[in-house]
């Protein structure tokens, strides 16, 4: 009988470190799983991410810096605390903030940010809700620092917020930015708070500079029940709110808001206010041209599903009143129109053009011979000729003055003929159909 055969120590080794590499291959993917199961399941079953409240960032012109001691020769907001509150359009357990560098030509760095719910749920107050307030985390660190150009997400944090609620939100940072290159929304209609140190724990900020402005907060998202969707409003100064009342919440997007939240068929739909003062569909003005931002505003958002076109005025306004000139921008603004819809239905989002309102007597816009308001004229029967867009929201028609369809109503300017005050703007808000936004999944 044959002994045996051994097996070669050569073999037996060999056969060892495969085993052991294929148990390390093993450990290593359920590792990489277990890390990556946070991310991916952030949403969670029946849940998405959606934003809930956004304010267009812009490069802050000097008028609109903080004021000294926060705006030094070379940098800005250096040991300071900036408390700031804004309202949310969709409800949810778990929120996310963005900040934005977007007009930065300096890193911005955040040393510490905390979230809490204001005062007797106010806007525009600098005390939180005791107990409310909450740090808030990056990449598992206090602080961050957000490159030049770019934005910085926050990680999620468990933080119940009820749809229409105010949100406070508190960031210090320590050496400030190193220019005046800040990014900002002004046109907040909102006041914010500003104050050396780090005062982000604190309960209230007694003595602190109070100012009408936001600051490098661009977005705050939401995690929402999956059929909440989110409809984006791009404008200029008529829908940021030029003439509403500061801490009032009373723009037209708000008041609109509060129409959509007052029916259970619409109650879950966030909306997005990316206007800014002086914005154009054609050319840079106060912020970038609709062109340009589009993408960034509406086309990257949380769960966007509507887009409400409201913009044009103040390129009418700022080309010559000639006939040449108004022909030319009539024909530029509608082959922007054009371009918006085509990119905005290739994300499979809707957009309602929304007629631009009148501005006869406005000594910015109107001139004798017309020509600017035959321009706005051509451009309306444009955005009221069926198949241009998927709506129309006619504005115009809903503020007009009957007896001077040239002009807004007496009773809805805010003195200027240009721009609505608070019962203007919820008589756009009252033009807008509710029954356009129907869940789109």
């Amino acid at each position: 009988m044959k002994p045996p055969s051994r097996t070669p120590l050569a073999t037996v080794l060999s056969t060892c470190v495969l085993v052991l590499a294929l148990a390390v291959t093993a450990s290593a993917l359920t590792a990489l799983a277990g890390r990556a199961a946070p991310a991916t399941a952030a949403a969670g079953p029946g849940r998405r991410w959606v934003n809930t409240w956004t304010g267009m960032p812009q490069l802050t012109e000097p008028a609109n810096l903080p004021p000294a001691p926060y705006t030094g020769e070379r940098a800005v907001l250096v040991d300071t605390t900036l408390r700031q509150t804004v309202r949310v359009t969709a409800g949810g357990p778990r929120i996310r903030l963005r900040f934005s560098n977007a007009y930065g030509d300096t890193p911005l760095p955040l040393t510490a940010v905390t979230v809490a719910l204001p005062r007797d749920g106010r806007a525009g107050v600098s005390a939180v809700e005791p107990g409310t307030l909450r740090r808030v985390t990056f990449a598992g660190r206090d602080s961050t620092t957000v490159p030049v150009g770019a934005q910085m997400v926050s990680d999620p944090l468990d933080f119940q917020l009820r749809a229409g609620s105010e949100l406070t939100v508190t960031a210090y940072t320590a050496r400030g930015q190193a220019s005046l290159a800040l990014t900002s929304h002004p046109g907040s209609r909102t006041t914010s708070y500003l104050t050396h140190g780090d005062h982000t724990r604190d309960q209230d900020l007694p003595g602190a500079t109070a100012v009408d402005h936001w600051y490098l907060l661009s977005d705050v998202e939401v995690l929402a029940a999956r059929r909440t969707e989110a409809v984006a409003l791009v404008g200029d100064s008529l829908t940021d709110g030029r003439g509403s009342t500061t801490n009032g919440n009373d723009r037209w997007p708000d008041q609109f808001y509060d129409r959509l939240h007052g029916d259970a068929a619409t109650s879950d739909i966030a909306v997005l206010n990316q206007a800014a003062g002086g914005n154009r569909v054609l050319d840079d003005g106060l912020g970038p041209n609709v062109l340009a931002r589009l993408d960034r505003d509406v086309l990257s958002r949380s769960g966007v599903a509507w887009l409400i076109l409201f913009e044009g005025v103040n390129d009418i306004g700022t080309a010559d009143a000639t006939p040449e000139a108004q022909r030319a921008v009539t024909e530029d603004l509608i082959a922007g129109y054009r371009q918006i819809v085509v990119r905005a239905h290739a994300q499979g989002i809707r957009v309602y053009g929304a007629t631009l309102t009148p501005f006869g007597g406005s000594t910015l816009y109107d001139d004798p011979a017309g020509e600017r308001e035959a321009a706005r004229q051509r451009v309306n029967a444009w955005i009221r000729t069926p198949g241009h867009f998927d709506a129309v929201l006619d504005f115009d028609r809903a503020v007009r003055d009957p007896e001077a369809p040239d002009r807004l109503r007496p009773a809805l300017h805010a003195g200027d003929w240009l721009h609505l005050d608070p019962e203007g703007y919820g008589v756009l808000a009252a033009a807008v159909p509710a029954g356009l936004f129907r869940h789109t999944s």
